[in-house]
């Protein structure tokens, strides 16, 4: 299972690149093998912001739904358009080309909850 050294992890499964006051999140390597084949992502909360522990979308496997949690409070700035007619880049490269939303993260933004590769495996069981 690849769990990337650079990214920040949640127990929800989310991973989270932090660049600056910007962040880009998706679900990981691990959460996209539980769900199985990916079939559709729906991300409603464009130009909204989003506290830590909400739901910023959904994503829907072949036989299954999942809510998408937000790892950190921030404004959803942006979705990754390409995973409107390609959900299984999810399944296929999902700490990059199947990223979901880039956010604006909040000043108060709390990041202590966050895990690192280490502690996200050991949560795995990796």
């Amino acid at each position: 299972m690849n769990i990337p050294e650079s990214l920040k992890y949640t127990k929800d499964h989310e991973w989270v690149k932090i660049d600056g006051d910007t962040a880009i999140i998706g679900i990981t390597d691990f959460a996209q093998g539980e769900l199985g084949d990916i079939v559709y992502v729906e991300i409603e909360t464009e130009g909204e912001e989003v506290e830590q522990g909400d739901v910023f979308g959904t994503v829907e496997a072949v036989k299954t739904v999942s809510d998408l949690f937000m790892p950190i409070k921030g404004t959803v700035v942006e979705f990754n358009t390409e995973l409107e007619s390609s959900p299984e880049l999810v399944n296929e490269d999902p700490y990059e080309k199947g990223w979901m939303i880039k956010i604006s993260i909040a000043a108060d933004a709390n990041m202590d909850d966050l895990l690192d590769a280490v502690q996200y495996k050991e949560l795995t069981g990796s």
